[in-house]
Parts: C-alpha cells; sequence; structure tokens
C-alpha cells in the first residue's frame, strides 16, 4: 500500500512515468489541479485537504500500473458529487470517456446500509455500472480502500458499517472479477473494525507460528533458486510472502480452528518465463521434495472461473516441516493480482488479457444485473452472487461455478431444469454420493437420472444452496399441491346452476 508521506502530485506523476513514458502526464496535472481547486475548503474528518482522498485513490490505480485515463477519472471521481463543478466541465475540460467514467462512479453515489430494500436499489447502481464499463468499479475499489484506511476518524457505529459492507460487498465482487490484490485489502482493511477480537487472535496465531522461522524460510528460498537455476529455468522472481489475515481466519474457521491443518500460511512464489518451464519448476520442485498427497493443483489447465491460473504444490522438508510453492508466469501474476484490471495494465508487452475475460465480466455483470431486479432478499444475494466460490466440472470437463456449500442438486440445476427435476442420484469422482454431499474445488460431478420423474424432492429445499435450485423446487411443490387439492375438493355441479 502506498505510503502517505509520498503522496502527492509529484511522486504520481513519477509512478505513471515509470510504467508508462508515454502517458500525458500534463493531463494529469491538469485533472489534480481542477480537482484540487473543486474541492478548495474542503476536509475530510481526519482534517486532511480533501484532495488527498483522490491523490491516494490514483496512487492506488497507478500502483497497478494502470492506463493514466483511469488514473486521471480516479482524479476527478468525487467532483460532480461534492463541488459546484458539473460533469458537462469535466467533459469540456478532460473529453467524453473521463466524463463517462466519472458519470459512473457518480451514480454510484455513496453507498449506504439504509434498509434492506434501498440497498437492493444500490446494489442495482453497482451491477449496472459493471456492465456499462467495468473500469469503474475499479475506481470504486481504490476509492474504498483508502476509506478504510481513515475509518479512525468515524464514530464506531459508522466505522462498522462500512468496514462491514466492504467485506460483505465490495471484497467478493473484486473476488469475482479475479482481483486478489483488492480484494485481500478490502478483507484486511475491514477485519479489524467489523472482528476486532478475532483479528487481534489471528494477528498473534499467525505471527506466532511464523515467529523465528526467517532463517528457515531464507535457506528455502536459496535451496529453491539454486535447484532451478541448475536446471536451467529462467527465474523471473522468487517472492516469499504471508497468508492474509483474514483468509487465514476463514480457512481457520473451515479447518475447525486446527492451525496445524494450514498450511499455506506462508507460500512461496515463483515467477517463470513460460509455461513449460512451470511444470519443469514443479517437477523439480518434486525431486527436492516429498509433495503432500492431494496437495497438487494444476489451476494452469483448469483455470478458475475468474480466471485465475498457477501450479500450487505442498511439499514435505527433511524435517516434516510443510511450505507452499505457487509456481505461475509472469502473464498469470499480474492476472492473478489484477485480474480484469490487467486489460488496461500496461508494460512493455502491452494489453494481454485474454478477449474471453473481458467477455466473462461483462456477461457477469449483466447476469447479476437481470437476477437482481427479481431477488428481493440481501441474503439471497450473498449466496448467489458474492459469496466464496468453488468451480467443479461435468464429466466433459467443463467447469462449473458455484457459490461455496452447493450440493450436486444445485449443479444439476445450473445445467438444466429438466437435469435437477429429473435427478435421482450422483457421481462425484466417480464415487457414488448422496445428494445433499457439500461440493469441494475441482470434483467432477454426475448427475444420474430417472426419465420417469415426475419432479424433485421438496425436502431438497432443506439443503440446496442457489436460488435457482430453491426457486424450481418452489414452484414444483405448489404446483404439486393445487394439482392434489383440485383433485380432492368437490367439484361444482352444473346441473344445480341450470
Amino acid at each position: 500500500m502506498t505510503s502517505t508521506s509520498k503522496i502527492t502530485i509529484k511522486s504520481l506523476l513519477q509512478k505513471v512515468t515509470a510504467y508508462n513514458p508515454q502517458a500525458d502526464l500534463d493531463m494529469i496535472q491538469l485533472a489534480y489541479d481542477f480537482a484540487k481547486d473543486a474541492h478548495k475548503g474542503q476536509y475530510r474528518k481526519s482534517g486532511e485537504p480533501y484532495i488527498i482522498h483522490p491523490l491516494t485513490a490514483a496512487h492506488i490505480i497507478a500502483d497497478m500500473h494502470i492506463d493514466y485515463i483511469i488514473v486521471i477519472a480516479t482524479l476527478l471521481h468525487d467532483v460532480p458529487e461534492d463541488t459546484e463543478r458539473t460533469l458537462e466541465d469535466i467533459e469540456k475540460n478532460f473529453g467524453k470517456e473521463i466524463m463517462r467514467l466519472v458519470r459512473g462512479i457518480t451514480k454510484l453515489g455513496k453507498l449506504k446500509y439504509r434498509g434492506v430494500e434501498r440497498y437492493l436499489e444500490n446494489l442495482r447502481k453497482m451491477f449496472v455500472a459493471m456492465a456499462e464499463d467495468i473500469r469503474v468499479m475499479i475506481i470504486k475499489f481504490a476509492d474504498r480502500i483508502n476509506n478504510l484506511t481513515t475509518l479512525d476518524a468515524l464514530p464506531p457505529q459508522k466505522q462498522y458499517r462500512i468496514a462491514l459492507e466492504s467485506l460483505e460487498i465490495y471484497a467478493p465482487i473484486a473476488n469475482r472479477l479475479g482481483m486478489a490484490e483488492m480484494k485481500g485489502q478490502l478483507e484486511d482493511l475491514s477485519f479489524k473494525y467489523v472482528y476486532p477480537k478475532e483479528y487481534q487472535r489471528v494477528k498473534q496465531l499467525r505471527d506466532e507460528k511464523l515467529a523465528g522461522k526467517e532463517k528457515y524460510l531464507k535457506g528455502v528460498h536459496v535451496q529453491a533458486e539454486k535447484e532451478l537455476k541448475d536446471a536451467h529455468i529462467d527465474i523471473i522472481s522468487i517472492d516469499g510472502r504471508k497468508k492474509r489475515l483474514y483468509s487465514f481466519y476463514k480457512k481457520l474457521q473451515r479447518k475447525d480452528n486446527q492451525v496445524a491443518k494450514i498450511y499455506d500460511l506462508f507460500a512461496f512464489r515463483i515467477i517463470v518465463k513460460d509455461v513449460a518451464d512451470c511444470y519443469a519448476s514443479l517437477g523439480i520442485l518434486h525431486k527436492v521434495w516429498k509433495p503432500v498427497k492431494g496437495r497438487i493443483k494444476d489451476y494452469i489447465s483448469q483455470p478458475k472461473p475468474n480466471g485465475y491460473q498457477s501450479l500450487h504444490t505442498t511439499v514435505f522438508d527433511d524435517h516434516g516441516e510443510v511450505m507452499e510453492f505457487q509456481i505461475r508466469t509472469r502473464q498469470m501474476q499480474e492476472e492473478a493480482e489484477y485480474g480484469i484490471a490487467a486489460h488496461w495494465h500496461y508494460d512493455e508487452y502491452g494489453s494481454r488479457i485474454p478477449k474471453k475475460q473481458v467477455r466473462w465480466a461483462q456477461e457477469l455483470a449483466e447476469i447479476q444485473k437481470e437476477i437482481l431486479n427479481k431477488l428481493s432478499d440481501l441474503e439471497e444475494i450473498k449466496v448467489d452472487f458474492l459469496q466464496s466460490r468453488i468451480f467443479v466440472f461435468t464429466p466433459k470437463r467443463d467447469v462449473i461455478d458455484l457459490p461455496e456449500g452447493a450440493t450436486p442438486v444445485d449443479f444439476a440445476y445450473h445445467i438444466h431444469t429438466d437435469i435437477g427435476n429429473k435427478c435421482k442420484a450422483t457421481l462425484i469422482n466417480d464415487k457414488i454420493a448422496s445428494l445433499d454431499t457439500v461440493l469441494k474445488n475441482g470434483d467432477v460431478v454426475e448427475i444420474l437420472l430417472d426419465k420417469n420423474r415426475k419432479g424433485p424432492n421438496p425436502n431438497w429445499l432443506d439443503f440446496v444452496k442457489t436460488q435457482t435450485a430453491k426457486n424450481h423446487i418452489r414452484i414444483h411443490k405448489k404446483t404439486k399441491l393445487t394439482g392434489w387439492l383440485k383433485s380432492v375438493l368437490p367439484k361444482k355441479n352444473t346441473r344445480d346452476k341450470k
């Protein structure tokens, strides 16, 4: 995260120049001067001049090496809402593209929990803005990250509301867009305000587990680097990283608070030249260290639905310690960190994100916009769209994206209504399983059908997760009940009428 001592327009210009020498620095300076003049006399709750907020958000965007057009729009993003300057003024001075981006942010307004009905309307606005131009959400994330760093200046109740909204709404959307870096920042900055006791406990636990291991980890780093270089692998970088606090907290919950079952508290990330080197590196690491059974994950041949690609492996060292390695190319690294934002990432290779990923994000926004117009329950939205996701496979290896906790019945209805209605049993990884089995990442799911079946079992409502499955089961249940009532109620006698 950018240090507040370095938040100046000069440092912003230097930062942008470093990754894009062709950027229009005069236009960035003009946007800063325009915003500074518009916000003149305005101060934040922290006592800082208001201009510090859009300037810091612009630094967050520049840290991602993003197109300077988005940097300019970030500097201007609060002008129409908080000052006397208008969108017309922005278009006149900076052009139509920047005006549209600022208009997208202005449409979102300042989202607040003011009753579920009002909040659902704000969510609809967010998804509409996302569908129109995904760059609006990138700016909104930067805006929110900076707001979270200044929460101490607000009353506790407001701190909690903003942090909770960031944790439950913003971070999951960043995750769906593949933006791991922004997701991680949103989660960790919110965590200490939403769950302060858990935050302190988890932080202490992580620090205790890693205490005194610097020398050991350095040794692993040196050995891995030597082995790969001896095998003539072109290494771009090897870095170690601690597991983020909120991610650690969520994993502890899934593992019944057994920290010994968490293998990626510290992980090494190896960046190599190409895909062939990724697999070659995996083979070399497995010659040096014994892999942990079931802990090798190939997200290169089978990417996650949000486009994430990498090889993951967990290994034992000579002393029985476990450690995780993640292996990927530089392109995979940028797309893993920045997700959809990598489309506007600037470096000597230019824009390299596959077009299908841009379409995926737009389709996601369109689908969510349609569904949101039908939903009336915030909890439904959290489960269907904002909850942690898993991905499973059909027997033909098609990837199916489902919420965490989904079952084979949810999977069946995701494929087709008839598959759900006629579902009688399931094979998970070629083994028979019950229909209420909770699916895991990477499962291969096959649905067995009963062609004579008239419809779903109403008891499935006790365990299905997705709104699609629930709706189909409820509709069939209601139809069946209506049909039964017609059969038992006495029919009107037409002779009596005569």
